[in-house]
């Protein structure tokens, strides 16, 4: 007899798998032109990538991470960021190979990171979070324009991205990379995210807004 739980979860990965995988593949977009533009310009045209995560129905951690029910959603959560990692990989491997000039910029990145330390990334992730979460709503309502603005709102503000990190540290230096401190920071701003996405329905439940 089939298990059911076991079914679901082989359903839930063959058809969220490859979509996680392309957006992961969306960002590292946005982070390419990040790291080659930089400054205001960089921050702006960064917004391509979510604007195709969200256009295409692509399914993106902290795109998912405000909408998931309290039961049930925890394993569907699990494959997305996978699967962004997997596409941010892939994606920083071939950047890695064309555009060598973005490695020493990447590396400089996750230094920032490593510098503030795990605490400060968690607090400057739960930013990014509300944001991202914030500009997903508007879109599904068909206002692009929150949308637009609130990338270029996080990355100017400093705030942590855990997908866009996963290109970024991905695309850094090996060296870098393999600092065991590298773990414990990305795993602190995957939390981060989960806060931030999570604040309007911790803080405003649906049955008390207005």
């Amino acid at each position: 007899m089939n298990n059911p739980i076991k079914t679901s979860m082989k359903e839930t990965f063959r058809t969220h798998f490859p979509l996680a995988i392309l957006a992961g593949i969306c960002i590292a977009i946005g982070g390419t032109v990040n790291l080659r533009v930089g400054g205001v310009a960089g921050a702006v045209l960064f917004a391509f990538g979510l604007t195709t995560v969200v256009y295409y129905g692509l399914k993106l951690y902290t795109g998912t991470a405000g909408f998931i029910r309290r039961h049930g959603d925890w394993g569907m959560l699990a494959i997305v960021l996978l699967g962004n990692i997997v596409g941010c990989l892939l994606s920083a491997l071939m950047i890695r190979y064309a555009q060598p000039d973005c490695v020493e910029k990447a590396g400089a990145i996750l230094a920032g990171r490593l510098d503030k330390g795990a605490w400060a990334c968690f607090l400057l992730a739960i930013g990014c979070g509300f944001i991202m979460t914030t500009a997903v709503e508007f879109a599904r309502k068909g206002k692009m324009l929150p949308l637009i603005l609130g990338v270029p709102v996080f990355i100017l503000c400093g705030f942590a991205h855990s997908i866009a990190d996963a290109f970024y540290f991905l695309t850094a230096p090996w060296e870098q990379l393999a600092e065991p401190m590298v773990g414990v920071v990305y795993i602190a701003e995957v939390l981060g995210n989960f806060v931030g996405c999570n604040l309007y329905r911790w803080i405003a439940p649906q049955d008390v807004r207005i």
